[in-house]
């Protein structure tokens, strides 16, 4: 289950570190019409290929086949264990695996050529933070694809308006409905995304067949097909479960960083090379590096 995780400097978000997420959720849980029209949603509004994307939040590694046309892959997560999965499947050499979480990424500015934050937004109780932090790391430019949980959809009216919901959909502010999920107003997240340095191209509604009685009548590639349909309409009516958004990273382009470049999460510091870990020149924390996983949840003790 997930839980509540405060980290001193870091808002409130949830910790997935070896929770059943991907047999409890997804593998055999009646959701494959949700992944296929994701993945739609995904296909239209990511760049066809590029240099270095970011997947934040990647769980298990649902998406990884998405990225094919990327010459680097990162998958950031906060739960290690999802990311040994998702390194033990995924089968490709150029993928790297990061333990972090988005409040303090452990990456130079302007690193990325795209993001990607699918089932994230949902868990994290500061998105406007959230979103100033995945800008910093994206080159100016750059695409960043995300998807939020839209409290102003069509249940939620009709529900509302029969006196069935006590809360008020067409609130402004995230309704924070469980402990750590939240549904959010479009104009919020819009308004989020432009302050933290994005400019809004496109927007997709999704799951908007998102019927139990639907999903056991037809294939959810049935389904899927449907709701490809309505992607494009329901993306300016926003009465959808889910909004996909894609948008660009504004500011003077300059040049491409080459590598991939780390830094300290806490202090922004270089990173030096150790075995098994790297070193902070600036305030001296050592990083994990074992197993083939950047781990930057917590600092190594001096003993180790």
């Amino acid at each position: 289950m997930a839980q509540s995780h405060p980290n001193g400097q870091s808002p409130r978000f949830c910790d997935y570190e070896g929770s059943d997420y991907r047999t409890a959720f997804w593998e055999g849980r009646g959701r494959e019409y949700e992944d296929r029209a994701e993945r739609i949603a995904l296909r239209r509004l990511l760049p066809p290929g590029g240099g270095r994307i970011i997947d934040i939040g990647a769980g298990f590694g649902r998406l990884v086949d998405l990225y094919a046309a990327y010459d680097e892959l990162v998958l950031m997560d906060y739960s290690r264990s999802h990311l040994e999965y998702a390194r033990q499947h995924s089968g490709a050499a150029r993928i790297t695996c990061v333990a972090a979480n988005i409040y303090q990424m452990p990456f130079a500015t302007a690193c990325f050529d795209a993001a990607v934050i699918v089932r994230v937004l949902h868990h994290l109780s500061d998105t406007p933070k959230a979103l100033q932090a995945v800008r910093h790391i994206l080159y100016p430019g750059a695409t960043l694809v995300m998807e939020y949980a839209n409290q102003r959809n069509l249940k939620a009216i009709v529900r509302y308006c029969l006196g069935r919901q006590q809360h008020n959909p067409f609130g402004l502010e995230p309704w924070e409905f469980a402990e750590l999920n939240f549904d959010y107003h479009p104009a919020f997240v819009e308004g989020a995304l432009r302050e933290a340095g994005f400019r809004i191209e496109r927007q997709l509604g999704v799951s908007s067949l998102r019927i139990g009685l639907l999903k056991r009548l037809l294939p959810a590639a049935v389904i899927a097909a449907a709701d490809a349909w309505f992607q494009n309409p329901m993306g300016r009516l926003k009465l959808t479960p889910s909004v996909f958004v894609r948008a660009r990273a504004v500011g003077e382009a300059g040049i491409k960083p080459r590598a991939l470049t780390f830094c300290c999460p806490v202090c922004r510091g270089d990173l030096a090379p150790e075995p098994e870990r790297l070193l902070c020149v600036t305030c001296g924390r050592r990083w994990s590096t074992a197993g083939g996983i950047y781990d930057f949840k917590q600092p190594l003790q001096e003993s180790q």
